[in-house]
């Protein structure tokens, strides 16, 4: 079981580094608005043409993609309903919201956790590449015409849709997924070496934001946060266990790898996300700490449960 901690090691390293840097103050926020922004516009481009392009795009067709999706659909939809009725948060808000509760840690803790807790990093593919593909652009698509304003037409909006970095970055490794094109070393190289500064500038950059932001919940409603992080932890890995089992009759090592995923943590591009388009930074901030922590022994106990 040791094994697990790994990829949560690695990160929590990271991140407080970040923390570190800030603490002895030797970075700052705009040092943080660098970070984020190389992050948003050029690194994690990069990372998902590659990510994308060098994946198996048929294992998204599996009952690991159901019951997934499924763990997304119900936590978010419940997250909505308060969001929109009980905390009367805007569309931005709400998106950031829904995404903090469903879009989990796949890449940077999803691949090597599969690959030390289930011997197959392949088996996180089909809820990366419904995230990429999927729930990331959809979002931005909303994130994006909240901030332009509700006047664009559906030609302005799907051209705005098109022209965010992280979906053109997506869409073009899904050409070359789809067409079995080998990027050239010299075009592949530079890409692959800008996409790996993606997740430490993330992380860096979320240390600085927990060194020098506003305190835990100081952002927004208590009832928020906490009600973000049990969907995260407790609903989604539930949801999607239900689903595989008793709806699909999934067992065995497949039944574990769908709970595994669903119960990683938010992941840390969530919180760049916010802070990009200035929506519940806090909250997405807060929420993918307190998930990146409860997911040990959620992840720990699944394993005991189902390994």
């Amino acid at each position: 079981m040791g094994q697990v901690f790994d990829g949560f090691i690695t990160v929590g390293a990271v991140i407080a580094l970040g923390a570190l840097l800030a603490h002895v103050r030797l970075v700052d926020e705009k040092a943080q608005s660098v970070l984020l922004t190389l992050s948003f516009f050029v690194a994690s481009p990069a990372l998902m043409l590659l990510t994308i392009g060098e994946a198996d795009v048929h294992q998204v067709l599996s009952p690991n993609l159901v019951a997934s999706a499924a763990g997304v659909l119900i936590p978010g939809a419940i997250y909505l309903a308060l969001a929109r009725w009980r905390w009367h948060r805007d569309a931005g808000e709400a998106t950031i919201g829904a995404l903090s509760c469903t879009y989990v840690n796949a890449g940077n803790l999803g691949i090597p956790i599969a690959a030390y807790v289930l011997g197959d990093a392949a088996l996180v593919a089909p809820t990366l590449l419904m995230q990429l593909l999927v729930m990331q652009p959809l979002a931005m698509t909303v994130l994006d015409r909240h901030t332009r304003g509700p006047g664009q037409g559906v030609g302005r909006m799907i051209l705005a849709a098109l022209s965010n970095p992280l979906t053109v970055g997506s869409l073009l490794g899904l050409v070359l997924a789809l067409t079995g094109v080998t990027l050239p070393t010299a075009i592949r190289a530079p890409v692959d070496l800008v996409g790996h500064f993606a997740v430490p500038a993330m992380l860096i950059a979320y240390g600085i934001a927990l060194r020098l932001g506003p305190g835990l919940g100081a952002g927004g409603s208590r009832a928020e946060l906490v009600t973000t992080t049990m969907l995260k932890l407790f609903l989604q890995p539930l949801t999607a266990y239900a689903v595989a089992r008793f709806g699909l009759g999934v067992e065995g090592l497949p039944l574990l790898a769908i709970v595994v995923t669903s119960a990683l943590p938010t992941a840390q591009n969530i919180f760049v996300h916010a802070s990009r388009y200035g929506r519940s930074t806090t909250l997405a901030r807060d929420t993918i700490l307190l998930t990146t922590a409860g997911s040990v022994p959620v992840i720990l106990a699944a394993t005991a449960l189902l390994g």
